[in-house]
């Protein structure tokens, strides 16, 4: 038991150190800029760059590795990692910057989909939801901890520090995975396949995360502009308000683990429910700071845990190979975050940042609605036998 949860930790590690790697850029962006003598735009394709390929490059990369040993398999991605960060911070060339960025991202398209699998098969399937929700808590807590801390450390001392940092943390997972994680063949084990496979059912999950994505994001991408120029915050108060936000998050993706158990299908509306009210009603009454603040801790609250849900869900779901399904609904996370902020770029001028939260309420709505629509789905196991876990399926997601 103790290996196994050694194991865990270690993937939430990892979680936490790529979701901060891919992000830190943005608090680093003055130094890095400097540093390079590029201007502050290059630097931002670094992080857009690093989104792009997570997007692309997920599913091929989950096809083409499906036979893969998985202990193999992370053991190299978090070596590429490690490497790929050492050869970041030692260049300075840009070009050779942006080079590694983009085979970090690529290894991260990787870890998203394969590490889920791999945690929960460790575990029986009972405790299914605990387990995404623990390593799922190392991506959260890069928003409210990764990120701020590492722009403090890289403002102390330079931009390399941080990342180094990281570097150690990937190094740390890699040994404890390479070590301890039991060798097996990808296919065996209860979760290589979905529970209750449904490729109706894992459509509307790639929608409801694409759609709630791509209006958070068309928000919250936004969210400084609407803060002090809506709401009338000062700068120093949208720092507080932030990291709220992050914290809340954290707290959303805990409460998450014993209700995906129960009721998996609840798991992932109530979030996109609850994010759809936040979002609208900080709206609604913008220039109330009162009620502000608490819809930030709300969005907060149901924004982190979507992805976690939807996730969690597509184990239960998808048609054939769990990593397939996974890696599927990363890239239509990734889809989302890039398409939101692009759309709310380009509306901001005649919406408003006010707007933008409307615009991230009705789509969340919408995504709701669609997850409501496997309401009048007819259920499949009354006409199929279900399937034991580790049997091959003949559907096209699988390998």
């Amino acid at each position: 038991m103790r290996q196994r949860a050694a194991v865990v930790a270690a993937l939430s590690l990892a979680a936490f150190v790529f979701n901060t790697t891919e992000s830190l850029p943005i608090g680093l962006l003055g130094l890095v800029s400097s540093d390079f003598d590029v201007s502050v735009s290059s630097v931002g394709y670094l992080v857009t760059g690093y989104g792009l390929a997570v997007a692309v490059m997920s599913v091929p990369l989950a096809q083409l590795t499906r036979r893969t040993p998985r202990r193999q398999l992370l053991s190299v991605v978090l070596a590429v990692f490690v490497l790929a960060t050492w050869i970041s911070v030692a260049t300075s060339s840009y070009w050779i910057l942006l080079a590694s960025r983009v085979c970090i991202a690529l290894a991260q398209a990787v870890f998203w989909a394969v590490m889920m699998p791999v945690a929960v098969g460790l575990f029986p399937q009972r405790v299914r939801g605990r387990v995404v929700v623990v390593t799922a808590v190392g991506g959260s807590l890069a928003t409210v901890l990764g990120v701020p801390t590492g722009t403090w450390l890289g403002q102390q001392t330079d931009w390399q520090t941080p990342f180094l940092v990281l570097s150690g943390l990937g190094l740390l997972a890699l040994v404890t995975i390479a070590l301890l994680l039991p060798t097996s063949r990808p296919e065996e084990g209860h979760a290589a396949y979905a529970s209750q496979p449904d490729g109706r059912r894992f459509a509307l999950v790639l929608g409801t995360t694409a759609l709630s994505v791509t209006g958070a994001f068309a928000a919250f991408t936004y969210v400084t502009e609407f803060l002090t120029k809506d709401a009338g915050f000062s700068t120093d108060t949208v720092s507080v308000l932030l990291m709220v936000f992050g914290a809340a998050g954290v707290a959303g993706v805990l409460g998450l683990g014993a209700l995906v158990d129960r009721m998996p299908a609840v798991g992932v509306a109530l979030p996109v429910a609850l994010q759809a009210v936040a979002l609208t009603a900080m709206y609604q009454f913008s220039s109330t700071q009162a009620v502000v603040v608490a819809m930030m801790a709300l969005f907060g609250l149901s924004a982190a845990p979507v992805f976690t849900a939807t996730q969690s869900r597509i184990l239960i779901v998808a048609p054939g190979r769990t990593e397939i399904g996974l890696a599927m609904n990363s890239a239509a996370y990734n889809v989302g975050i890039a398409v939101g902020a692009f759309v709310g770029g380009l509306l901001l001028p005649a919406l408003g940042p006010d707007g933008l939260f409307l615009l991230g309420g009705l789509l969340n709505l919408a995504a709701f609605f669609v997850l409501m629509s496997e309401r009048l789905l007819p259920d499949k196991s009354a006409t199929e036998s279900p399937r034991t876990p580790g049997q091959p399926t003949t559907d096209v997601l699988s390998g």
